[in-house]
């Protein structure tokens, strides 16, 4: 059966090179991603909200809310247990950072089982309570498909990653019903680089997914009509621009803190524990936080504040005001950290949802906090809005993603103007602060990297020293003696030649120079003189997985040109020379500059 799926694939795609030209090709290819990666977020949405809404509203029981407290745990429990049983072959990862490493380092290539892996873990995991959002699972899922389809017909690796974006876009334009800001997050996060042509097939997949999911979902994300802002209110926008950006910040550096606390803990099961006992008495005490937290935000845009207590434990106090202002404060901070506990614990989904649901909570506290204070009337409203551009903006460093978003799915085009001014200043003010946004900050750390602003850093990167070793050299034992192996060493067109003992340990290097005052003119008595007796104690050498950077930065340091490379037990590899560093880093750079 695989087999002659296989060869059917080969013959349609023998036949659409000679009847379709590429270009028209990308285009049908980008609508088919575009459809396939729009039922792939839909069928997550549905899987989610019936999930939940069994757990929340269809499951009666009269002690049925203690068990709040125990279904993330459940929840993260079942997709550890899912990945660890059907997806224990291939690596499994979750959010966009892996789709940014794939498309920088792996040739933009992501395992097939991201397809429906991702959509059946994130389902559990949110489903159950977990706080996260469903976007980077979809992105993840639609970027899957785009980068399969590209390999199923040979696309070469810009097309490859143009459709893998495609898929991307699509998963954010259907998880949101906002093609627009689907396309500019993969603009703004995904591709490090693109071209006006790039735009078509963007527009194509993530318009294309957004119709699919209002097909299959009616209901927008949020329903609101926003207000017109004043413009005696404009000061007090560029201030709470600030308070959104300094508190992103704080959002940045728990994604950073929290998984180390949990990097810690050996035992998987343990960690399990761990993180889902601490979310259940999260989601006990601050019920908003359950699963993507849309739900309290919707109410709040309805103006229904006492929807914050009214469903915990402390709802008796829901009529005292300032009661509210505080619970609404623990709220915003026990879903800052219950989405990264989340995910750091071993549940699946994204850091996009939560961004949002944290800015919508902290516009409404600030326009809240300054309605109480009897100093002006804010529309709190449009605050709640403005919040949720100022969070995506600051965090994901993705200011563009933030203003469209914003406004597509709260239909707040009216306060377009005050979108562009918190989600500037909060960017500046996280960017100040953080040079990596949420996404990019591991990938840093780990050295796996590609950003515009340093090009020769970022070419650097993509070279690996194992794929750059030259191992045409004569290799010498050092029981050899130099007369012995003349013949080896005068034809050899290498001018330097490594020393191995008997186990291949790289023992020292001789120069041709060295070497031909042993044959030319050598007496009896020098020619017997083994090798072992003329090599020198080794120099400079560098271990296979050392850093490109770091081998050039030695290179340049020394004024050499050339490194003998050995691995973990001094073992004779190779050499790294630097015309073949740049050589590599050559055609790398043209490809960079060619991929978009």
């Amino acid at each position: 059966m695989y087999e002659k799926l296989l060869r059917y694939i080969v013959t349609l795609n023998q036949w659409r090179k000679k009847h379709i030209s590429q270009d028209n090709f990308l285009i049908i290819a980008a609508a088919i991603v575009g459809v396939t990666g729009g039922l792939a977020a839909s069928i997550l949405k549905k899987l989610v909200h019936v999930l939940a809404n069994y757990l929340q509203n269809d499951f009666h029981w009269q002690y049925k809310f203690y068990l709040f407290f125990f279904f993330p745990l459940i929840g993260i429990f079942l997709t550890v247990l899912y990945v660890k049983t059907f997806i224990r072959k291939h690596p499994f990862h979750h959010g966009i950072p892996p789709l940014i490493k794939s498309i920088s380092q792996e040739n933009s290539r992501l395992d097939f089982h991201n397809i429906y892996s991702q959509v059946i873990s994130s389902a559990v995991t949110v489903g159950m309570g977990g706080s996260a959002g469903l976007e980077a699972p979809a992105a993840s899922s639609g970027a899957a498909i785009g980068s399969n389809f590209g390999r199923l017909f040979g696309l070469n690796y810009r097309e490859t990653t143009m459709l893998l974006a495609c898929g991307g876009a699509a998963g954010i334009s259907a998880a949101f019903g906002s093609p627009i800001a689907g396309m500019v997050f993969a603009l703004e996060v995904l591709l490090p680089a693109f071209s006006i042509p790039a735009f078509i097939p963007l527009l194509i997949s993530s318009a294309i997914a957004s119709v699919i999911s209002k097909m299959m979902h009616s209901e927008p994300l949020f329903i609101n009509i926003a207000s017109r802002w004043e413009v005696g209110t404009f000061w007090f926008y560029v201030i709470f621009g600030v308070v959104a950006g300094f508190y992103t910040i704080f959002y940045s550096r728990l994604n950073e803190t929290i998984p180390i606390f949990f990097g810690k803990i050996k035992n998987k099961y343990s960690k399990i524990w761990a993180g889902g006992i601490m979310l259940g008495v999260l989601v006990t005490l601050f019920p908003a936080i359950y699963g993507e937290g849309y739900i309290t935000i919707q109410k709040l845009l309805d103006g229904d504040y006492q929807s914050l207590l009214g469903n915990s434990i402390f709802s008796e106090y829901q009529s005292y005001t300032w009661i509210l202002v505080v619970f609404a404060v623990l709220s915003l901070i026990g879903k800052t950290y219950g989405c990264v506990i989340t995910m750091s614990s071993g549940g699946n989904g994204g850091m996009f949802g939560p961004s949002v649901v944290i800015g919508g909570l902290l516009g409404f506290i600030f326009a809240f906090t300054m309605n109480q204070s009897g100093w002006v009337h804010l529309n709190i409203t449009n605050f709640i809005i403005a919040g949720m551009a100022a969070s995506v903006s600051g965090a994901m460093h993705a200011p563009l993603t933030g203003i469209f978003l914003s406004a597509e799915i709260t239909g707040g085009y009216a306060l377009i103007v005050p979108l562009m001014v918190v989600a500037a200043i909060s960017y500046f003010i996280n960017k100040a602060f953080r040079k990596y946004s949420i996404y990019t900050f591991v990938l840093a750390e780990q050295g796996s990297l590609v950003t515009s602003e340093d090009k020769d850093a970022s070419v650097l990167m993509h070279l690996k020293l194992k794929y750059l070793l030259e191992k045409d050299f004569i290799l010498l034992s050092a029981k050899d003696t130099a007369f012995g192996r003349r013949k080896d060493i005068i034809q050899s067109s290498r001018n330097v030649f490594p020393v191995v003992d008997d186990s291949g340990k790289l023992l020292g290097i001789l120069s041709i120079e060295e070497l031909l005052g042993h044959i030319v003119g050598a007496t009896p008595g020098i020619q017997d003189l083994p090798i072992s007796d003329m090599v020198q104690p080794l120099g400079d050498k560098v271990v296979i997985g050392t850093r490109m950077r770091e081998v050039m930065q030695l290179m340049d340091k020394k004024n050499i040109r050339i490194l003998p490379v050995v691995d973990q037990d001094n073992k004779y590899l190779g050499f790294v020379t630097k015309n073949g560093i740049f050589n590599k880093y050559r055609k790398l750079l043209v490809r960079q500059n060619d991929m978009l």
